[in-house]
């Protein structure tokens, strides 16, 4: 994870320049790739307090757009982009602009209660903005049962149900999470997720080097973001030591796969 200082138009933002933001992204990509990490992806999770998809300013998919593609310049290895919060279609025309081969949403059939309020999923609406961009190979990494929220409006249907309309709206990959970012993903939900879907299954919270056997056993990769960074703290900066450790606890799995 690529985790973005603010960017201007949000109320954390300190008037860092350009240059500022791109350095803080590019260093701790290199610190992530140099320790073994297979890809990158990028989030504005500096922008706090999210806005809801149709109050995200153009500035946030301009400042996100030129840090994908200096890193897609920098780094020859996949990238995606989530936009925050559960914004698909700036995710799309980012990607497109930066060469970018997958986004991640949160939210991507259904509906919940989120920090930010009521979302929807948005799969009709933006697979119909991929296909304007003619950017079709740019594919859909979803949540399923996202954290962050509550799931009551849909309560009378399990997590294996969520899944399986993932599928039915064309995700290209599961994601299951913790609650919260940072938090553990419950193993016996991973293995819900997993079995009911054909599509590959990832982890996207709480993955570090004590339980990732465990979890890569299970799934077909990890986002991993903050057990990397400085005292496992997801703003602070990326830690070489604990990318290093983080890959060589993966190793064994790795070499099996």
């Amino acid at each position: 994870m690529i985790h973005c200082p603010a960017f201007p138009g949000s109320p954390r933002y300190r008037d860092a320049s350009r240059e500022e933001i791109l350095s803080f992204c590019l260093r701790d990509a290199e610190r992530l790739i140099a320790g073994g990490m297979h890809g990158l992806l990028v989030e504005n999770h500096g922008d706090i307090p999210f806005s809801k998809p149709d109050d995200i300013g153009h500035e946030t998919a301009a400042f996100m757009s030129v840090v994908a593609d200096r890193l897609s310049q920098e780094f020859d290895v996949p990238l995606g982009i989530n936009v925050l919060a559960n914004a698909p279609i700036p995710a799309f025309a980012i990607a497109a602009a930066s060469g970018a081969s997958y986004i991640r949403v949160n939210q991507w059939a259904n509906a919940y209660v989120a920090n930010e309020g009521f979302m929807e999923g948005r799969a009709a609406e933006a697979l119909r903005y991929r296909s304007k961009l003619r950017a079709e190979g740019i594919r859909v990494f979803a949540d399923s049962h996202v954290k962050h929220g509550s799931h009551a409006i849909v309560a009378d249907r399990s997590v294996t149900e969520l899944t399986r309309d993932l599928a039915f709206f064309d995700a290209d990959a599961v994601i299951a999470t913790g609650q919260r970012t940072g938090d553990s993903a419950a193993l016996d939900e991973v293995k819900v997720v997993r079995d009911a879907t054909h599509l590959p299954v990832l982890v996207g919270s709480g993955v570090n080097q004590d339980n990732i056997t465990s979890v890569l056993d299970l799934v077909d990769a990890v986002i991993v973001a903050s057990s990397l960074k400085e005292d496992g703290v997801w703003w602070n900066p990326v830690e070489a030591a604990r990318v290093s450790a983080f890959y060589e606890a993966a190793r064994p799995v790795l070499e099996r796969a």
